[in-house]
């Protein structure tokens, strides 16, 4: 008898230890509460959004005398920035590095005049695209170069700008169809780089975005040859991490608010885009 109560002294001993080791979690708190996370909240969190852009590329973006960064993607890119409530950091680096830095979280998106194509659609997201893209072929000012459709460029010496969907379409199309020998293909860290040497006669066309050709051709003396959707694979969009959904979803929303109430058309006539 005296064994059994032993045992039972026992037993209320380790429940009541137990009890005392339990905690009971506030309602709204603990492990089960609901926490909000994600890149958009950490963006919000930090009041800042950092992105990244290659500023040579006028009308979208440059620095103008006094440092700033303008032209139409740094407007559009701050009216985003003024929707999500928080500061714009933009960072100039060279294009071919810009999905590189958002892989690796140096920033936390790209706004460059970027197309969404479906390889770098394996590297990163894009939003939905905020202006449709149209490429330019462009020669010297005393050139006679006839190209009237974009294979006309076949067996020329041409440029493009490192890591751009022109570059990609050189490739593609003229190196590895036999139309045009490697080492009449040049690539250069900026398109005015590549202006430049049209301009001089070390290359005879420069392929890129339409509406910064014509602002080159007026700076170089450059003569646009040929405008074309045919090289262009989407339209142009904002880079974020692969995997930022949060971000992506509230990203198209403010795009698309932008483009419907008119704020991209102006920002567009503001940067003397058609």
């Amino acid at each position: 008898m005296k064994k059994q109560v032993v045992v039972y002294l026992l037993l209320v001993v380790a429940l009541l230890a137990l009890s005392a080791c339990t905690t009971v979690q506030p309602t709204g708190q603990g492990a089960d509460a609901p926490a909000e996370s994600g890149m958009l909240a950490e963006i919000q969190a930090a009041g800042k959004l950092v992105v990244g852009t290659s500023a040579d590329y006028a009308p979208y973006e440059s620095i103008d005398a006094d440092g700033n960064f303008v032209g139409f993607d740094m407007d559009l890119i701050r009216a985003v920035g003024e929707k999500l409530g928080v500061e714009v950091e933009i960072q100039d680096m060279p294009f071919d590095s810009l999905i590189a830095s958002v892989q690796e979280g140096k920033i936390d998106a790209v706004i460059a005049a970027m197309q969404a194509t479906a390889e770098r659609d394996q590297q990163v997201d894009f939003t939905i695209p905020y202006r449709m893209t149209k490429d330019a072929f462009v020669g010297a000012g005393d050139a006679t170069l006839v190209i009237e459709k974009p294979e006309d460029a076949a067996g020329i010496s041409i440029g493009a700008q490192t890591g751009t969907v022109q570059e990609g379409w050189i490739q593609t199309a003229l190196v590895d169809t036999g139309l045009t020998a490697a080492d009449q293909v040049f690539s250069y860290e900026r398109a005015d780089q590549a202006a430049l040497d049209v301009a001089n006669g070390r290359i005879q066309l420069l392929l890129m975005d339409a509406e910064p050709s014509i602002a080159l051709a007026d700076e170089t003396g450059l003569k646009i040859l040929l405008i074309t959707e045919l090289t262009a694979e989407g339209g142009k969009s904002i880079a974020i991490p692969d995997g930022a959904s949060d971000l992506k979803a509230e990203l198209d929303r403010i795009i698309q608010e932008l483009l419907d109430d008119g704020t991209v058309q102006k920002i567009q006539e503001t940067n003397g885009l058609p």
